[in-house]
């Protein structure tokens, strides 16, 4: 099977299974499932799939990579409202504020782009390198804040969800990272100059990516059992 085929089925899954998980679970859960979610449209289509219809026009591209820096986003601030909660055990909002939230923040980008020139292959460099720092540095920051959530609900049947959670965001971390630098050194112009640290950081990308679709569809299965 295709490498990017196996990448865009295996987030697929888990993109349906942690959008279901927000449908069907409390409010606070509702940001950290959605921003999963967003992933497959903004992260994975358009690089799995160059193909489609469209995905070579600028605006597109451009709101692939916002709509992926959206994701990580609503994910951290899901995982601040958690720990929040697990600290409090109080939560404020509701899960319909959240989705037309998010809906309304990537209309105003869309609308942002349109009045804007086209985007030159200079800026989309530019928005692509902002979004992968923020996934990078954002993981980091998570995965500490995670580890904080799981010291307040160790002793609870959902504890080991967030060991697993810590788990995805190092996969990310990889993932993530390993395009960063592959970014700010222009190393796939560079590849013939420097192949092994080219063809070592696409590995770590692809590895970190795998991981990470299928930590994040059993995170959230496993959630879901847990919390029957």
């Amino acid at each position: 099977m295709d490498w990017y085929i196996m990448q865009i089925m295996l987030w697929l899954i888990a993109s349906l299974v942690s959008f279901y998980f927000s449908l069907g679970n409390a409010r606070v859960w509702t940001s950290i499932s959605i921003g999963f979610f967003l992933v497959l449209f903004a992260e994975v289509l358009p690089s799995a799939l160059p193909f489609l219809p469209g995905t070579d026009i600028p605006h597109v591209e451009a709101m692939g990579y916002i709509v992926g820096t959206i994701a990580i986003l609503v994910m951290s601030h899901g995982f601040q409202e958690y720990y929040v909660f697990s600290r409090t055990l109080e939560f404020e909002g509701s899960k319909t504020f959240v989705y037309l939230g998010v809906l309304g923040v990537i209309a105003g980008s869309v609308a942002f782009l349109l009045i804007n020139p086209a985007p030159t292959p200079t800026t989309l460099r530019i928005i692509r390198i902002v979004g992968l720092t923020n996934w990078v540095f954002l993981s980091l920051i998570n995965i500490d804040l995670i580890r904080k959530i799981y010291l307040n609900i160790k002793d609870t049947p959902i504890g080991k969800g967030f060991v697993a959670f810590i788990v995805v965001f190092a996969s990310i971390f990889l993932w993530k990272g390993s395009e960063l630098y592959l970014e700010v050194y222009d190393l796939v112009n560079l590849a013939d100059s420097y192949p092994f640290r080219y063809q070592l950081s696409v590995i770590v990308s692809n590895l970190g990516n795998l991981a990470a679709s299928i930590s994040v569809g059993a995170t959230f299965l496993y959630l879901a059992r847990a919390m029957r």
